[in-house]
């Protein structure tokens, strides 16, 4: 079965002609979640949180389901970014900048949707993901275009292993612009000093 995202349930802010940040939300949650980011960022952006097309209960969803923490089924992964991508053509401009940014399993979406499309995001923006453990036809011209990443996360993380995280840093370095922040103490979460880092971020890079 193809997977789809339903735009039924976006939730959506802000006006067509601002710039877009695309909120993609973890394993178990729901495109409710992120939102609540938005007035922590600067100002003069839409925003839309889509649903995971998977599901695992009623209001949970995911990208993909978990198996081995940190390396999910790359078939499953795959099916889930084209389900993204369609939605991304068929509802957003071509010409309007968009800024991904994710949570968690949303984290990984985020990494394939710039291996997928390098030259389609003006920025993008990591929170407690990882990256898939394998090579990508997009990884190269990535590499050349460099791409403004934030990627954040905690060093007492419970649910992304650390060799995960470890391996997502090391992409990261390899294939985007990456701004890194390691939070003390900060297990599965977002917390406010990130929050900060990001607005920075944003504010510099897209401001």
């Amino acid at each position: 079965m193809t997977m789809t995202i339903d735009d039924s349930s976006t939730v959506r802010g802000g006006a067509d002609s601002e710039p877009l940040l695309l909120l993609l939300h973890g394993y178990g949650s729901n495109e409710q979640d992120l939102p609540s980011l938005v007035p922590h960022l600067p100002p003069g952006f839409a925003h839309a949180a889509v649903r995971a097309p998977i599901t695992m209960a009623p209001g949970a969803y995911a990208w993909v389901p978990i198996g081995v923490p940190g390396r999910p089924d790359p078939t499953v992964v795959a099916e889930s970014t084209e389900a993204l991508l369609s939605w991304l053509d068929e509802h957003v401009a071509p010409d309007r900048v968009v800024v991904p940014l994710g949570f968690s399993q949303g984290g990984l979406m985020v990494s394939q949707l710039l291996r997928a499309r390098p030259d389609r995001f003006g920025a993008a923006l990591v929170l407690s993901g990882f990256v898939l453990d394998e090579p990508a036809a997009g990884d190269e011209a990535l590499a050349v275009r460099r791409v403004p990443v934030f990627f954040g996360h905690g060093d007492a993380d419970p649910i992304i292993p650390a060799d995960a995280t470890q391996r997502a840093s090391a992409w990261f370095a390899q294939h985007v612009d990456v701004t890194e922040r390691t939070y003390a103490g900060l297990a599965h979460g977002i917390s406010a000093d990130e929050l900060a880092d990001v607005h920075a971020f944003v504010t510099s890079h897209l401001g």
